[in-house]
């Protein structure tokens, strides 16, 4: 498993042009299922939640059992441990603290001749948090709540809505109603898949819809964000987890094949990569990667990752592993080198970086401070984590004096007839008299 490929072959550059070029592909028959399920769910709200839900969470699901009482997020505080709250505060705080520095400010510019020029920001009014429910809610994704609604808190939206899919018994599980209610988020639903997607942008009797929806999720959630996404703002549209590790001679074996399988756990379709100038580490890791496998719950699941997606591949030094790195745009990038700030001015494309042998990815997954939700499939070309602007919406502010508009006047008017807007150029003449 894993065995390392050399970078300068045929199979080795082979290997890395089919990671620069992956793609998610998602069949027209999940396609055709999601828009049945949002044109569902659009014309006959809450009946077609209902009906979903029944069909693939809850039997007895009812309209009644859709919001999360107050009773039921009170409730949940007896049911889970003390040390489980110490740790979601610890990482609240953390997030907090990092997102802070990310709100911009409004911001005001005057001119001579008496114009005045800015940008004002505002948040959108209502914001939907999309939480998987995690193999039927015994797994629940408490780190995805505070990663979508804290950069929501900060950027000041005021309705902040949580979605997450029930158990097979209406229910939602405990740890993560205490994260919602640790965060401060009163509104929930229990609702999951594309459903809840077209819930969320459409609204429902139950329901009001929101301006924006974020949030991870399976491939329907992933097509139905992509679907409404010419109605609400989204995120982004996000592909399987993955992982690239560059590593020299001094990175253990151990700590590398351990990152490995931090992401391929994750999904048969995860991709885990390592890049080594290290011919030891190289021939090491494969045998680690076995040896920590047996240890894993979810062993088939990273077993087929990495059969199917994984490389090791060799290089001759860390500046061609790291030209490789920016083609491909990983996700989570670590570098498990000696000097990783050395490296760091030269890296352009990732959505996380994670610095040196003491910083695995899962720090960053939990808490850090960075947000976790982050471009795949090479889109940390162009874009970003999931953050404060995410809410934020950017409108210019535009102020002529008179002195200012007659300067400006007729150059208005020469490019607007340039471009046969006449209406445009009659607007400026109605006002030079």
């Amino acid at each position: 498993m894993l065995k390392p490929v050399y970078y300068n072959t045929a199979e080795g550059k082979n290997r890395v042009d089919s990671l620069i070029h992956r793609q998610f592909e998602i069949s027209s028959q999940h396609e055709i299922r999601v828009k049945e399920i949002l044109e569902q769910v659009r014309s006959k709200g809450d009946q077609a939640v209902v009906r979903y839900t029944r069909q693939y969470d809850a039997p007895d699901f009812e309209i009644k059992d859709l919001t999360v009482s107050q009773q039921e997020l009170k409730a949940a505080y007896s049911k889970v441990d003390n040390d489980f709250l110490s740790s979601i505060r610890k990482a609240i705080s953390n997030i907090e603290e990092f997102h802070i520095h990310q709100k911009p400010k409004s911001w005001i510019m005057t001119r001579e001749d008496g114009a005045i020029l800015g940008q004002m920001i505002r948040p959108v009014d209502a914001a939907g948090l999309y939480v998987p429910g995690g193999k039927g809610g015994e797994t629940p994704l408490v780190s995805s709540v505070l990663m979508n609604a804290i950069p929501a808190k900060i950027a000041g939206v005021k309705r902040i809505v949580i979605t997450t899919p029930p158990d097979k018994h209406g229910a939602v599980n405990p740890h993560l109603l205490v994260a919602v209610s640790e965060v401060g988020v009163r509104e929930i639903y229990k609702m999951g898949s594309a459903w809840a997607i077209g819930a969320l942008a459409f609204g429902t009797e139950t329901v009001p819809p929101v301006d924006v929806v974020v949030g991870p999720g399976n491939v329907y959630v992933t097509l139905a964000k992509k679907m409404i996404a010419c109605i609400v703002g989204i995120d982004m549209v996000a592909g399987p987890s993955e992982v690239l590790i560059i590593a020299d001679e001094g990175a253990p074996s151990e700590f590398v094949a351990a990152d490995l399988l931090s992401q391929a756990e994750h999904d048969p379709m995860a991709t885990a990569m390592l890049i080594t100038t290290s011919i030891r580490l190289a021939e090491e890791v494969p045998a680690e990667l076995k040896r920590q496998l047996e240890k894993l719950e979810r062993q088939e699941t990273a077993t087929e990752s990495l059969k199917t997606n994984g490389l090791s591949l060799k290089v001759d030094d860390l500046e061609t592993a790291i030209e490789i790195a920016n083609r491909i745009g990983p996700e989570h990038l670590e570098l498990l080198v000696s000097d990783p700030w050395g490296l760091l001015p030269k890296i352009r494309h990732a959505g996380a970086i994670f610095m040196g042998n003491a910083t695995p990815e899962p720090i960053g997954d939990y808490i850090a401070g960075p947000n976790h939700v982050l471009p795949t499939m090479g889109t940390a070309r162009f874009s970003s984590a999931l953050g404060v602007e995410t809410f934020l919406k950017h409108s210019s502010v535009i102020s002529y004096s008179r002195e200012a508009f007659q300067k400006d006047a007729d150059d208005v008017i020469r490019l607007a007839e340039i471009e046969g807007l006449t209406a445009h150029a009659r607007s400026i003449r109605v006002r030079q008299g």
